[in-house]
């Protein structure tokens, strides 16, 4: 435990600067995508950790679940990388299902944890900065009261994809822009960038076009119902509805609680999402120019089953992780170690605790773009969410895992088988 008491503390002063950017703010990776991961490189047994799962079996048979259902929409034969070594999506398929039998089955932690060690390869990031943890933060899903007409205490939208929203890809015009998108607007014959958050919410640009999925009564909520990427809405009739990432104005990510340490409004070690909307509910009059200084606007959709991540799936309160999904490998299977807050009654953090648990790289967010050291781990609804996202800033360990290409199924023949950043 010192160890992580050390890397904590180290992680925290790096990580602080980084300060608050968290999952779903970035479009989803189309289907089909070849990702590369040129760090990542597979370990020896004798360096693979102990993976004993700490957390509830049900949650992780649903993660499962849902990233079988990812791979089932892609051709079989499309590759996906770990560092220098090339596996298929049936390979990742068939990852999962091994997984999913042993996890099932009726052996002990440590049986499970020696079969998997036995016909699994685990790879860990390269690293290139001194201490060789990666950075987790959390995310959750804020559930807001709203309206779904305007009325005097509800009066901030919540904006649908706008009609003259369009994504440019850029190497349809030459081969060096391959894989770039520019999101503009046309306006007569002129192709313009899109509208800022303050051309957005302080200008008004967008009112009046029929575009609200429903209002709510604080601005603060909308901003930070971006930044997590997905919400519920309860309205006052007791129906909740849900919304998910849809689109992006296209403009870049600009970190509102670095710029509020910089500028003096808060301590750096201070900066979390509550300290943030303290701030901001004691200053009413700085409101629009605050969160008008992070340019980049979320466009929502309602979805039936939420809230969705990134590779348009469900993403499960403490086994879903959202990364750069063109650096580690979209859908698979992790197996994560690091200090998790505690909260008591009052919604207090009462200490912390060092937990391992398998989880499944599903999702992505503004804040993750080239960056392999850092992993936004989503944490569900609710005050413990809450808490638990805001707070969430620790160094901890990172692994992906593969079935071994000679590894027979389990099951058959010898292994006798019957998963704040604001």
């Amino acid at each position: 435990m010192m160890r992580n008491v050390v890397r904590r503390v180290i992680g925290t002063l790096t990580v602080l600067m980084l300060v608050l950017a968290s999952a779903c703010a970035l479009p989803p990776i189309p289907p089909g995508e070849e990702v590369a991961v040129p760090s990542l490189t597979p370990l020896s047994a004798a360096e693979y950790p102990q993976l004993v799962d700490t957390m509830p079996r049900e949650t992780l048979e649903s993660a499962v679940e849902r990233s079988l259902t990812y791979y089932s929409r892609l051709p079989e034969t499309r590759e996906i990388r770990f560092g220098d070594h090339t596996y298929t999506v049936k390979n990742m398929k068939e990852t999962l299902e091994a997984f999913l039998s042993l996890m099932r089955s009726s052996l002990s932690q440590t049986e499970k944890a020696a079969r998997i060690a036995e016909s699994f390869d685990i790879y860990r990031t390269t690293a290139e900065w001194e201490d060789e943890s990666v950075l987790f933060t959390g995310y959750y899903e804020p559930l807001l009261k709203g309206s779904l007409v305007e009325t005097s205490d509800y009066r901030y939208p919540i904006y649908r994809i706008p009609d003259d929203h369009v994504v440019i890809d850029l190497g349809r015009f030459k081969e060096k822009f391959r894989g770039e998108t520019f999101v503009a607007r046309i306006e007569g014959k002129s192709v313009e960038p899109y509208f800022t958050r303050e051309e957005i919410d302080v200008h008004d640009k967008l009112a009046g076009k029929g575009l609200e999925i429903a209002w709510v009564a604080d601005p603060v909520d909308v901003f930070f119902l971006q930044i997590q990427g997905s919400g519920a809405i309860e309205l006052r009739d007791g129906r909740i509805i849900q919304v998910s990432y849809a689109a992006s104005n296209g403009r870049p990510y600009r970190s509102l609680g670095r710029h509020m340490a910089e500028t003096g409004r808060l301590a750096l070690d201070e900066v979390t999402m509550d300290t943030i909307k303290e701030y901001l509910r004691a200053h009413p009059h700085e409101v629009n120019d605050l969160l008008s200084h992070n340019e980049s606007y979320v466009f929502f959709r309602v979805v039936e089953t939420g809230p969705v991540g990134a590779l348009n799936i469900p993403v499960t309160p403490w086994r879903t992780i959202a990364t750069d999904l063109s650096l580690y490998p979209p859908g698979a299977l992790a197996f994560i170690s690091v200090d998790v807050p505690v909260i008591d009654m009052r919604g207090m953090i009462a200490t912390w605790e060092e937990r391992s648990w398998f989880v499944l790289n599903q999702d992505t967010g503004g804040a993750f773009r080239g960056r392999l050291d850092k992993a936004d781990l989503f944490c569900g609804r609710g005050l413990v969410a809450r808490v638990t996202a805001s707070h969430m800033k620790e160094p901890g360990d990172l692994y992906f895992l593969v079935k071994k290409r000679d590894a027979q199924r389990p099951g058959i023949g010898r292994n006798g088988y019957p998963a704040s950043n604001y």
